[in-house]
């Protein structure tokens, strides 16, 4: 192997498909550029104005706020139903308003709103700021999505979801660290209390964002307007993406009454949607910082001889975050390194990585003193579980794989994955992850277990499906092209039918020629 060809494939395995000619390679690399830069810088601050509540909760707001029982959990849950309420209409009126207006725009509220929570002196003022909180942050994840399906090829998708969802995770990971930094060195700074200048900084930080993105945003190929780009470049943004696995042109248009007539006449929306609120639930040790209160519920036990500092508990779960990033980046690379972009493997891993982990935590639990052996393999556990946030960015890669021949449907379907996923997250953790069953959350676990068994079968319906669906796809286009070249079995018969077209093109010369 020559080492141009050695350093194609490497590219091609780290960046996607090597695009046909130098203008699409410069298109590419604008469109990279600008969209991941903001849509990531967003997801950043998104997912840190989001993942601040667990820190806050663990590093004094619990004391300060004189928080009780399941009242943290209660946070949750409305923050959740606030983003459940505006899901769809969010990423319908992606196809109504600008993005380059509406994304930023829900930013600054967000913003504003995180800096709001600075100043609640109690639980329920922090219930209402949740919610409106929720219903801004909704337009951040499946619009993302739906933007990144209008602009990349099957080949470039996979890992550009992946660096978009782990830029959350990095503001997931730097969460923990600010607010440690925060309650070392600003705790009772100014009267204030460390946790409520973490949610002061997370504000400052998420307003420049939005600015840049009221700039450079592209919007969608077929309304660009960006500064950036030529009228060539326009113009290749929307043909380059036209035979994509030999659907239709990606379009961009208001929302008609017949968008649910196809929505609800096919199998993608239930299956999608079901997909997702199955799997969604994997990241339940992450997303509800079970390992925080784990270390913190340790830390309180007069039966452990094991206590951690309010630093410790901010740092530790870092590990997981961490973990979930590198599982995702190389999970998203590799599904799209492959020539059929196979998805469904990411999730096959992902459900084995939290069954074992789960399986380790219930082997291993129990408040007395454990031993350095038995409470690393809970480490372990816990850090291995990460891997069930690799299935996020493959998942919505996956259905906008499977819906890239209507944008309108696909908007919807991408929509609905996220809103049925956060329906259960609005009374899940309620049920199996309260924290007063801190720290080993036993029930939880188990449900854990089923959790993954359950992703694991509705990966196949949806793998089988899609399998469906192409073949009878491909067997249009057959048809298609058939007739497309002149064969009409009603004229010919069956001794027409078995002739070959190019016999057909000879006679059709002899007698233009006698003409």
């Amino acid at each position: 192997m020559s080492l141009r060809n050695a350093w194609n494939k490497t590219r091609r395995i780290v960046w996607g498909e090597i695009p046909q000619s130098k203008e699409e390679r410069r298109l590419l690399l604008k469109i990279d550029w600008f969209i991941l830069s903001y849509c990531c810088l967003m997801y950043f601050t998104n997912y840190l104005d989001r993942s601040n509540i667990s820190n806050a909760y663990v590093s004094g707001m619990k004391e300060e706020l004189h928080m009780e029982g399941n009242q943290f959990n209660k946070i949750n849950t409305i923050f959740t139903c606030g983003y459940i309420i505006g899901m769809i209409p969010n990423n319908l009126m992606l196809q109504t308003v600008s993005p380059r207006i509406w994304l930023p725009a829900m930013q600054i509220v967000w913003g504003v709103l995180t800096m709001c929570t600075s100043v609640a002196h109690r639980v329920e003022h922090v219930y209402a700021i949740r919610f409106f909180q929720g219903i801004s942050e909704s337009s951040t994840f499946v619009g993302t999505h739906y933007i990144l399906g209008a602009w990349y090829k099957p080949g470039e998708l996979g890992k550009r979801s992946g660096i978009f969802t782990s830029s959350g995770l990095i503001g997931t990971l730097f969460s923990g660290v600010l607010q440690a930094a925060v309650y070392q060195h600003l705790n009772g700074a100014g009267g204030r209390s460390g946790w409520r200048w973490l949610f002061i900084i997370d504000g400052i930080i998420t307003l420049p964002i939005a600015l840049y993105g009221f700039i450079v945003f592209p919007d969608v190929p077929t309304t660009t307007r960006a500064f950036y780009l030529t009228e060539e470049e326009r113009h290749l943004s929307y043909k380059r993406l036209e035979d994509r696995d030999s659907r239709k042109d990606v379009s961009h248009n208001r929302p008609t009454l017949d968008l649910f007539k196809r929505v609800l006449s096919r199998w993608r929306w239930y299956c999608c949607s079901l997909l997702f609120l199955i799997s969604g639930e994997t990241e339940s040790f992450g997303s509800n910082n079970l390992m925080g209160q784990w270390l913190k519920a340790l830390s309180s036990s007069p039966a452990s001889s094991d206590h951690y500092t309010v630093e410790q508990i901010d740092y530790y779960p870092s590990g997981m975050t961490a973990f979930a990033i590198v599982s995702t980046l190389v999970a998203s690379t590799w599904t799209d390194a492959t020539a059929s972009r196979a998805r469904w493997p990411v999730l096959v891993y992902m459900s084995i990585a939290v069954i074992v982990s789960s399986v380790v935590l219930l082997a291993t639990r129990g408040d007395g003193s454990a031993g350095g052996g038995r409470r690393g393999a809970q480490f372990f556990a816990w850090y291995f579980a990460g891997a069930s946030y690799a299935g996020q960015a493959t998942t919505f890669a996956w259905a906008n794989q499977i819906c890239a021949d209507d944008d309108q449907e696909r908007g919807v379907v991408l929509a609905s994955m996220n809103m049925w996923n956060n329906v259960i997250n609005a009374w899940w953790p309620l049920v199996f992850y309260p924290a007063t069953d801190a720290p080993w959350f036993t029930k939880g676990t188990w449900a854990m277990i089923g959790t993954a068994i359950a992703t694991l079968c509705i990966t196949a319906v949806v793998w089988w499906l899609e399998r469906r669906e192409k073949r009878g796809r491909d067997g249009k286009t057959e048809d298609k092209k058939r007739n497309k070249n002149g064969v009409s079995v009603e004229e010919e018969g069956e001794e027409g039918r078995r002739q070959s077209w190019e016999d057909k093109k000879g006679e059709r010369e002899v007698y233009v020629d006698g003409i």
